[in-house]
């Protein structure tokens, strides 16, 4: 399923306070702007602030607050996001489906899925259509969210 599309950082971030507003949360945003601010620019040379062609790269960090689960957002100038819930990181998801994740995330569609053997925990979300994204729960604990979303 397509998402809508989110042409820059400040829009996401935008999309972002919306879905947060729609469950009772409040957000810390930090942007970083300038080639030689933000974090995937190691390549940019030293007081170096615009890319080649001139533009501005823009990067932020949100942060959710609130009840649990915990929920960072990282919005990189390339298009795609790191999300992170109760500790476990979702790399490279698309800007665009940043909101639909954050979605599913905060009204429990998200889940926990074990296997007896090999021994393993991965969190699943769920996107609308056919998409879903999953990463290995590295804690040896679950957190009491995490431990709830098991099924």
């Amino acid at each position: 399923m397509r998402h809508p599309h989110l042409p820059t950082t400040e829009a996401a971030v935008t999309a972002i306070r919306e879905v947060a507003g729609e469950h009772g949360r409040e957000l810390r945003v930090t942007h970083d702007i300038g080639a030689d601010r933000t974090s995937r620019r190691a390549l940019a040379g030293p007081f170096t602030v615009s890319d080649p062609d001139g533009s501005l790269p823009h990067e932020a960090y949100v942060e959710l607050t609130g009840p649990p689960p915990s929920v960072t957002v990282r919005i990189f100038p390339e298009d795609d996001a790191e999300i992170s819930v109760e500790g476990v990181c979702f790399h490279d998801v698309p800007r665009d489906a940043v909101p639909a994740f954050l979605r599913s995330v905060l009204t429990g569609l998200a889940c926990v899925r074990e296997r007896f053997f090999p021994p393993g925990q991965w969190l699943v979300v769920p996107l609308p259509g056919d998409e879903s994204y999953r990463e290995p729960v590295p804690h040896l604990t679950l957190s009491p969210w995490l431990a709830r979303a098991v099924r």
